[in-house]
């Protein structure tokens, strides 16, 4: 099982091609997919989305919080934040869902590689880093 980053879901609807793109096309067909809340309350929120897409979306299995989630979330990013790195609170409630459950998270966002470290989210495809030059 795997999590999808609203960035992945995005690039797949808009028919990008990529990496990302090939495992989530993988994984729904082998219904490999969890839903996490904070996504789809981020792709729910495009006053575009086709209502069959909404509908897609809504349909599947979808990693539940548990007690001291919103705590553990808020920790998390203070602990990213606190080394200077870019946290923001999508981000980390993202990551904290899947920190919790043990299940990778499918991104083609690379602010999710500060979480790595922190708490060790496990991402199944690492972006690679920006060109610095």
């Amino acid at each position: 099982m795997i999590a999808v980053d609203s960035s992945t879901w995005i690039a797949f609807f808009e028919g990008d091609s990529g990496a990302d793109v090939e495992l989530l096309e993988s994984a729904r067909r082998d219904h490999q997919v969890l839903m996490v809340p904070a996504v789809l309350t981020e792709l729910l929120s495009d006053p575009k989305l086709p209502t069959e897409v909404s509908i897609e979306l809504s349909n599947l299995p979808s990693i539940e919080t548990g007690p001291g989630y919103w705590q553990r979330a808020g920790e998390l990013r203070a602990r990213v934040l606190a080394k200077g790195r870019k946290a923001r609170l999508g981000d980390a409630l993202i990551a904290q869902s899947c920190i919790d459950r043990g299940i990778r998270l499918l991104t083609r966002d690379r602010d999710f590689r500060a979480f790595v470290g922190a708490a060790g989210l496990d991402l199944v495809i690492r972006p690679e880093p920006q060109n610095r030059g």
